[in-house]
């Protein structure tokens, strides 16, 4: 994960001393990989000891090593500005031109954070374990939860016995019929929703392993989960994180379900045969010139 962004997703379960560090770093960057730790401490009303504090919590050896950090990150980030960010803000007079540009370039930057930031190790553990399991359960609220039955249908096709609920006592209910080697996936952008730790608790209980989807790896959905997967978010006008967070969320769990297809591609690609199959009576075929052959149905 890219400093900054791990900072952004860190700083609400920092201590309060260490989050004010945080807040300066994120408010100008290239401004904070100026400053000497002198100049950050008294910028951000701490001491020089909890700017050594900060940078241990990130695991840098001292100030001098997070400021050369930030610098390449801002350095890369200004040479990249014209292509991926014209602005955050949307006024109620913008033309759609520039909301479209705004949420378009917005979107592109989070999902580029997200491959980023995403760990390769921990999306093969997920993997395997859903190739093996004999059922999966998917758990999300509010936009969480469409994130979570969009992940249902691509596990259904490929004869995953998937389950995805947005109801908490439902998902308590099936969490607690989980057992040894099943999985159960808690999603959630800011990883303090009651409900979802509730469910990835009890699955986890019972022996299944337990997978967080979230944007703050410190946060207490983090602290049950056996294995977490990150994704980035930042908010626009009319969007809040949560929102922001939905094709970051997408983008983790495609990169899981290709890797589950892979891992079980002749049982996925007869599923997939099948499927295809069971729909074709219901699709309009295309009117074919004279000359044409015949066409497969698909």
């Amino acid at each position: 994960m890219e400093l900054l962004s791990r900072i952004r997703a860190e700083q609400g379960e920092l201590p309060e001393a260490l989050r004010k560090v945080a807040e300066v770093i994120l408010e100008d960057p290239a401004e904070a990989a100026r400053m000497t730790i002198v100049d950050l401490a008294e910028r951000s009303g701490t001491s020089t000891a909890t700017i050594t504090r900060f940078c241990r919590a990130l695991g840098f050896s001292g100030y001098a090593e997070l400021r050369v950090t930030i610098a390449t990150e801002t350095g890369r980030a200004a040479r990249q500005q014209w292509a991926t960010d014209i602005g955050q803000e949307i006024r109620p007079d913008d033309g759609l031109d520039k909301v479209l540009g705004v949420v378009s370039n917005s979107d592109i930057r989070l999902i580029q954070e997200t491959a980023a930031q995403l760990d390769l190790g921990t999306v093969e553990k997920v993997a395997q374990a859903i190739s093996r399991a004999r059922r999966v359960l998917l758990f999300g609220v509010a936009s969480s939860a469409a994130v979570a039955g969009e992940m249902e249908y691509r596990l259904q096709r490929m004869g995953v016995p998937t389950w995805s609920r947005s109801d908490a006592h439902s998902a308590l209910t099936d969490a607690a019929l989980l057992d040894d080697g099943d999985v159960a996936i808690g999603i959630s952008h800011s990883g303090r929703t009651r409900e979802v730790i509730e469910v990835l608790a009890e699955a986890g209980s019972h022996g299944a392993i337990t997978v967080a989807v979230t944007s703050h790896p410190r946060s207490p959905l983090a602290e049950v989960a056996e294995l977490v997967l990150t994704s980035a978010a930042r908010e626009t006008t009319f969007r809040a994180d949560g929102f922001a967070a939905i094709h970051s969320q997408l983008l983790v769990l495609d990169v899981v379900y290709v890797a589950v297809a892979q891992r079980t591609y002749e049982r996925t690609k007869e599923a997939f045969d099948l499927t295809v199959r069971a729909v074709t009576g219901h699709r309009y075929e295309l009117p074919r010139t004279p000359e044409e052959p015949d066409r497969p149905a698909g």
